[in-house]
């Protein structure tokens, strides 16, 4: 039995190798955010969000990270019961609710941003600098997609 090829021309399953990549991604960074900082990548998307939008709405939050409302009411509890994120009395629509970055939120991002830092270079060191590039800006047409 042969080992598999290393070459990336090798296997042409495009969402195949997006998926494994992902999950590999996600597994490796959330170990390492947990063990610096104790919080997910998930939660830190969510932490940078609200501190580069003070006062904005979950459903905004939602539209932000790409997900439900439902799943990101599900995170902004998590966040808030961690003391992270503190949820406030919209001004206007009584229904919605603003979410605002805590200073332990905000420790939490500083204690992170090392190990985001050290993880985009071995990112960077993998493909290249230009292969970092021309990585990050395929992967951002695809996110921003739209097929229909």
């Amino acid at each position: 039995m042969s080992e598999p090829s290393s070459e990336p021309a090798s296997d042409q399953r495009l969402f195949f190798l997006l998926q494994r990549a992902a999950h590999r991604l996600r597994t490796t960074a959330d170990r390492r955010c947990v063990a610096a900082a104790g919080v997910t990548t998930a939660q830190l998307g969510a932490l940078f969000a609200v501190r580069e939008r003070p006062g904005c709405t979950q459903r905004q939050l939602a539209q932000t990270l790409g997900l439900r409302e439902s799943a990101v009411t599900a995170l902004v509890g998590r966040l808030t019961a961690a003391g992270f994120v503190v949820r406030r009395a919209h001004p206007r629509e009584h229904r919605a609710v603003t979410l605002e970055l805590t200073d332990q939120g905000l420790a939490a991002l500083l204690a992170a941003q090392p190990e985001i830092d050290r993880f985009n270079g071995e990112l960077r060191e993998l493909l290249g600098d230009q292969g970092f590039a021309r990585t990050a800006a395929d992967l951002h047409r695809l996110a921003h997609w739209d097929p229909e």
